[in-house]
């Protein structure tokens, strides 16, 4: 287990975990009491009865075992994080977590959780990953870009594409290290935009998600010859199946760990895993069409955003294929204004045949038309985000509050 956070880290890694489990706690003893280089401090109870008693002074790391559906339980690890003050890191351990229990603990600025039954490898690996220094390049999380479609056939790949050649290119002394992930495993077409085979095999590693690590990502990523990595799964459009939640967080984890910047495309279904990806966004575009149905849709999606996540992140909503015509009854912009109100981003425009060739070819819209309008207005949405110092992006991630990696 690293550590290293301070020149007064003790030269033994303590683990102090706190539990009322009996088999949790003998699983612990196992785990890190053969260990010469690591302290356990085992504290016997429930958080919310020795709250006053447990003391996380000079811990490398605190695991809690905690009821996450007592109230008092969650006010008393609110209460405990408060005091930590962000160090020791908390991973908190529960019989079982729902969409709201995971907003709270990812609010709270828990550095993990788990999910029981817990594995000794998964408690060690995660212990040594929330204690590893933060100045570690290996921590450090990626700029995220993540396009969620209001309706079918909005436009999503295309514009999740150009995006991610975009941030590629943004450097201003060569190529940044970004992307592509496709996560619309029945119906992505990410590989097929491009001219890629898609080679990552979800059906392999769902078994045994620990397996996923960064040589093996390595082998299911597929690489466009303008260096953007792109990771797609073959389409399986006759099998309608959620994966395991564990296989596509941990896939998240490693790409935005490895990457300046990440480019989701994401599928219009909600899944288990939907709103991991959502909190751990940057910047969330939601893509509609110039209809009076893709508008509805579009200020649907973003309200049902904010009920669930709240405001960060931001949806932002581009309506694609806009045309403003003179003397038309169409829908004008001013109309768009006013439905979407401030989640109104841009309107991209209609070019029909640059995008159908480009898609046609498999390469960016800039290699068949350069300086064309979408990619113009696509450059003044996204890359003011982006702060053009080669590794840039790696250093303001540093400041993100929750890792992809909390929705397990």
């Amino acid at each position: 287990m690293r550590i290293g956070r301070t020149s007064n880290t003790p030269s033994k890694t303590q683990v102090s975990v706190l539990t009322a489990d009996d088999a949790f706690a003998e699983m612990a003893r196992a785990t890190f009491g053969a260990s010469q280089q690591i302290e356990l401090r085992l504290t016997e109870g429930t958080l919310k009865t020795l709250e006053d008693k447990f003391d996380p002074a000079g811990a490398t790391v605190v695991v809690a075992d905690i009821d996450a559906n007592d109230p008092v339980e969650m006010q008393a690890l609110e209460r405990l994080i408060a005091r930590t003050g962000g160090w020791p890191p908390v991973v908190v351990v529960a019989q079982n977590f729902d969409a709201a229990v995971a907003r709270n603990l990812i609010q709270m600025r828990v550095s993990d959780f788990l999910t029981k039954p817990v594995s000794a490898v998964e408690l060690v690996r995660t212990c040594a990953r929330v204690a590893a220094p933060t100045t570690s390049s290996e921590t450090t999380e990626a700029k995220i870009y993540t396009f969620l479609p209001a309706i079918g056939g909005a436009g999503v790949t295309t514009l999740a594409i150009q995006t991610a050649m975009l941030l590629l290119n943004s450097g201003q002394r060569g190529k940044t290290s970004t992307c592509l992930v496709d996560l619309d495993f029945q119906h992505g077409a990410c590989a097929d935009y491009l001219d890629l085979e898609p080679r990552l095999n979800i059906g392999e590693i769902e078994p045994r998600p620990e397996r996923l690590d960064r040589q093996l990502l390595e082998v299911m990523t597929a690489h466009h010859p303008s260096g953007l990595a792109v990771v797609a799964a073959p389409n399986r459009p006759a099998e309608m199946r959620s994966f395991d939640p564990d296989v596509v967080t941990r896939l998240l984890d490693l790409v935005s760990t490895h990457f300046d910047y990440v480019v989701f495309d994401m599928p219009r279904t909600w899944f288990s895993w939907t709103d991991s990806v959502l909190l751990g966004s940057n910047k969330l575009f939601i893509v509609s069409e110039t209809s009076v149905p893709g508008l509805r849709h579009a200020k649907q999606l973003v309200d049902a955003i904010r009920e669930r996540l709240g405001d960060t992140p931001k949806a932002e909503v581009i309506i694609n294929r806009f045309e403003q015509k003179m003397f038309s009854s169409g829908l004008r912009r001013s109309d768009i204004e006013q439905v979407l109100g401030d989640s109104f981003a841009a309107a991209l425009p209609n070019h029909y045949s640059l995008v159908r060739e480009a898609i046609d070819r498999g390469v960016p819209l800039d290699e068949v038309k350069p300086g064309n309008k979408i990619t113009t207005q696509l450059k003044k949405l996204v890359l003011p985000q982006v702060n053009t110092k080669p590794g840039a992006a790696r250093e303001a991630a540093r400041e993100k509050k929750f890792s992809l990696g909390w929705a397990r």
